[in-house]
C-alpha cells in the first residue's frame, strides 16, 4: 500500500517552505580581514529578515594533531575550511532545508564534539567569509557575490583595533602575525578571489552607501522580492 505524502500542516519545515522564495537568495560575501564584510553581513541580513552565515564553524577538527601544532596552523588558508561540508550545508538550505551547523572551539582548534546548532533557511542567506568566493563548489549556489575591496592599511588598522579591544592581544602580536600570515594569504587567495565578484564595493565607504547599492544591484536582478 503506497502511503501518503505528508500535508505541509504536518511537516513544518514543509509549512515554512512555502513562504518562501525558492530557492532563498543566497548571496556571498568575501574580502580580506578588516574589509567589513562581517558588519555589512550582518546589516544587510537586519535589512532583508535574513540569515547571516559565516563560515567559522567549518574550520577543520585538528583534534588529531598535538595542541602546539594545532595552534601553528595556518587559520588563513582556505585549506584549512572543510568545503565539501560547507557547501553541502549553503546548498540544504538554499533549497529551504535546516541544517545541523558544527560548533568549533578556536581555544583547542576543534570542533566540540557531539554538539551541533540547527540553523534554519531564511528567504536571504547571507554568506559571509575571507574564503567566501575562493571555493569553486560554492559559486553556483550564489545568485549575487561581492568582495569588498579595502585597502590594507585600513584592513590592519581594523584588525588592530579589534585584537587589542576584544581578544586582550597586544599590538606587537597582532603585527607579527599580520605579516606573517594574515596579508600573504589575502594576496594569494583572497584578494584574486574577487574576479568572481558580480559587485566590488569600495571598503572605505560608509556602511549606509554599501548597503543601499548592494539592495540597487539586487532590485536590478530581481532578487528582492522576498524581502521582509
Amino acid at each position: 500500500m503506497n502511503e501518503l505524502p505528508s500535508s505541509p500542516a504536518a511537516n513544518p519545515e514543509a509549512q515554512r517552505a512555502q513562504y518562501l522564495p525558492f530557492p532563498p537568495v543566497v548571496v556571498g560575501i568575501a574580502g580580506c580581514s578588516g574589509s567589513g564584510k562581517t558588519t555589512l553581513a550582518a546589516a544587510l541580513a537586519r535589512t532583508l529578515g535574513g540569515v547571516h552565515f559565516s563560515l567559522d564553524n567549518y574550520y577543520r577538527d585538528l583534534a588529531h594533531l598535538p595542541l602546539a601544532e594545532r595552534a601553528r596552523q595556518n587559520f588563513d588558508d582556505p585549506a584549512l575550511i572543510e568545503s565539501p561540508l560547507l557547501a553541502a550545508h549553503v546548498a540544504a538550505l538554499a533549497a529551504g532545508h535546516v541544517i545541523d551547523r558544527p560548533l568549533y572551539d578556536f581555544s583547542t582548534y576543534t570542533r566540540i564534539p557531539g554538539q551541533t546548532e540547527a540553523v534554519h533557511p531564511g528567504a536571504f542567506l547571507l554568506v559571509e567569509s575571507l574564503f567566501a568566493l575562493c571555493y569553486p563548489e560554492l559559486l553556483p549556489l550564489y545568485q549575487m557575490r561581492i568582495y569588498i575591496d579595502t585597502p590594507d592599511e585600513l584592513c590592519f588598522e581594523r584588525r588592530l583595533k579589534r585584537d587589542i579591544e576584544q581578544r586582550g592581544r597586544t599590538p606587537e602580536s597582532v603585527r607579527r602575525q599580520y605579516e606573517a600570515t594574515v596579508r600573504p594569504a589575502s594576496i594569494a587567495f583572497i584578494r584574486p578571489s574577487a574576479v568572481h565578484a558580480d559587485l566590488v564595493l569600495d571598503g572605505t565607504g560608509a556602511l549606509d552607501w554599501k548597503i543601499e547599492r548592494v539592495l540597487s544591484e539586487m532590485h536590478t536582478r530581481g532578487l528582492l522580492l522576498g524581502a521582509a
